[in-house]
Formats: C-alpha cells, sequence, structure tokens
C-alpha cells in the first residue's frame, strides 16, 4: 500500500512538473509569435516614447529614418499614418513641432509620399553618422547636436545617394529632440553607416 502511494505520488508529481513546463513553454512561443507578426509600422507606432526616448542625438535620427522608410516605402492604414506622425512629432523640438502642426506636416508627408510613389523613387536605404562623428556645440546655453544621414534612392534601375544633416537640441528633460535638418553636399566626411 506505501509503495502504491508513493508511485501515485511520484506520478501526479511528474504529470504537474511536465504540464508546468508545457505551459511556460507554450505562453513563451505564442509571445514570440506575436512579436514576429508586428510589422516595422506596428514596432514604431507601438515604441512609448515617454518611456523609451532615443538616449543619443544619433539614436533619434536614426529612430526618425525608420519613420521616413515607412512613410515613403511600406504600406499603412490612415490611424497608422496618424501614430507614425505623432511619433515623428515627438522626435521633434518644440520649435520645429510649431512650425509642423500635426495635420500640416501629415499632408507633406501623404503629397511627399505619392509624388515618390507616382515617380516610381523608393527608399532603399538609410544611414546614419557614427557617434564619432556627431558634432556637439553649445549656444546661447543650449547644448546642440549635428548629426549627418544617407539615404540611397532607387528609381527604375539607377540609384542616388542624398545627403542630410540634422540639427538636434537638447530640452530640459535631457532629451536630443531634432530642431531642423538639411539637404548636403557629399564630402569624405559624410560618409554613414
Amino acid at each position: 500500500m506505501k509503495k502504491t502511494g508513493i508511485v501515485i505520488l511520484t506520478i501526479a508529481l511528474i504529470a504537474v512538473i511536465c504540464g508546468s513546463f508545457y505551459v511556460v513553454n507554450d505562453k513563451s512561443k505564442r509571445a514570440n509569435q506575436k512579436e514576429k507578426v508586428l510589422t516595422e509600422v506596428q514596432r514604431i507606432t507601438t515604441k512609448d516614447l515617454d518611456k523609451n526616448y532615443p538616449q543619443t542625438p544619433r539614436e533619434v535620427v536614426k529612430l526618425y529614418n525608420r519613420i521616413v522608410k515607412c512613410y515613403y516605402g511600406m504600406q499603412y492604414s490612415d490611424e497608422e499614418l496618424d501614430a507614425l506622425t505623432d511619433q515623428a512629432l515627438k522626435l521633434f523640438d518644440d520649435e520645429l513641432a510649431a512650425n509642423n502642426p500635426k495635420d500640416t506636416y501629415k499632408q507633406s508627408v501623404t503629397a511627399d509620399a505619392q509624388s515618390y510613389k507616382d515617380q516610381g523613387v523608393t527608399l532603399a536605404q538609410t544611414g546614419v553618422c557614427d557617434s564619432n562623428d556627431v558634432k556637439y556645440v553649445t549656444d546661447n546655453g543650449s547644448k546642440i547636436a549635428y548629426v549627418k544621414a544617407s539615404y540611397f534612392m532607387k528609381e527604375g534601375s539607377s540609384y542616388s545617394k542624398t545627403y542630410q544633416e540634422y540639427v538636434l537640441r537638447q530640452d530640459k528633460q535631457g532629451c536630443w529632440r531634432i530642431l531642423t535638418f538639411y539637404k548636403i553636399a557629399a564630402d569624405s566626411d559624410t560618409e554613414t553607416e
């Protein structure tokens, strides 16, 4: 009788351990599958910038470039476009955001994206300069950073590369925000990864 009780208890214990392992493993697989299903647009729009804001000027420009790549090369709904523009505006300095209200910015992005599509132009790749190439200055008490970025465009069977310089200003919370950006000529210092 004692042996039978021990055997039953051992079998029950093994069953509980196996069942627990199965449940934990199954939840982990479902979580991984859910993560894999997200598109780049969804990964960007679900990113909580209030809690996980990019730490460096370079990271801010890299995230903005991911948004730009979505604008000009991915399929998205109107709601997703709203969310993308919201994320982009969170990266903007107050001064730049004031000059680009959400509706105006969204219309501009939509028109530019349609123009690219009509011309058959796609944004094949973006790049941002190395961390060592970011230039930091102080202007009127504000910390400013200059970050160079490159854009590799494909039009039909031809390719072209353009460069932009982003000017970022550190806000009172220590976050780097895009103050302005403009097209620049290529030079030996412009190579980006």
